[in-house]
């Protein structure tokens, strides 16, 4: 019989709040996270707007929200909104951008599968790479739709970060031998450490969508959850153009031609 490990009661989701709560020193200075540029900030309110109109005051419910880049988008369009995290280090950094730039945004620690919010309490719920780190994405997507009122929306940015196109293969194939040839340490800056590259890979494989976060699939569990209208948007090119020069030109390609997309989904 094997001894008791003092791990035990440590479950998935306790390791993916830790590793979140370990990414926020340097969440911000990484391209594809902050914003870098008036352009890709205005290709985000493009997007935005495209599928939530302006905000109007409405009351938005910003999920994950880290340090508040989303957030801070919602703002920018006239949303009143409210950001969830459940690392205290994120929020740690939300609170002191919206503090420095003079916004109103509410940061509270909260888990977004199961957030304690009252129901039909928001307009609209946002959220960026979360659901390809939920374990039960069902239950969550119900109990988002619990929070929306009536004709809400919810939009979902993400994407499959476990099956590559073949460009991003080849792209990864020629990073890696110019890597071992010593041109460069990396083509992600301020990326996660490769311990911590280990906790990402090791995550990802048992999460609900390990195989991947396939659009279809998650608008699959949303039509389950009770939305009644889900649409798939995989317009993303304006965003990845944007960001493509804060960006190694191996590493902008990978992003450019991974399965990345928004849903928007309706109560």
């Amino acid at each position: 019989m094997q001894p008791a490990t003092t791990q035990s009661n440590y479950s998935l989701r306790d390791e993916i709040k830790a590793y979140w709560s370990l990414r926020a020193e340097t969440f911000d200075s990484q391209p594809g996270h902050e914003i870098f540029s008036e352009p890709e900030r205005a290709a985000w309110h493009a997007l935005i707007r495209r599928h939530l109109g302006n905000g109007d005051g409405r009351k938005a419910l910003d999920l994950a929200s880290g340090t508040g880049v989303v957030s801070h988008l919602l703002d920018d369009l006239g949303f009143s909104v409210t950001g969830l995290d459940w690392a205290e280090p994120m929020l740690e950094r939300a609170r002191a951008k919206a503090s420095a730039r003079g916004r109103t945004i509410r940061f509270f620690m909260g888990d977004a599968e199961n957030t304690l919010e009252p129901d039909a309490a928001y307009d609209v719920i946002t959220n960026r790479h979360l659901v390809w780190t939920l374990v039960d994405p069902e239950a969550a997507f119900r109990e988002w739709h619990r929070l929306l009122k009536p004709a809400g929306r919810l939009l979902i940015v993400d994407g499959d970060f476990v099956n590559p196109s073949m460009l991003s293969r080849i792209a990864n194939r020629i990073a890696e031998r110019v890597r071992r040839l010593g041109f460069g340490a990396t083509e992600v800056q301020n990326g996660p450490a490769p311990a911590q590259m280990e906790t990402h890979r090791s995550i990802l494989s048992r999460v609900y969508f390990s195989g991947g976060a396939r659009a279809e699939a998650v608008a699959e569990l949303l039509t389950r959850a009770g939305f009644s209208s889900v649409t798939i948007d995989t317009n993303m090119r304006a965003i990845h153009r944007a960001q493509k020069k804060h960006f190694g030109f191996l590493k902008g390609l990978e992003r450019a031609t991974q399965h990345r997309y928004a849903i928007l989904a309706i109560k």
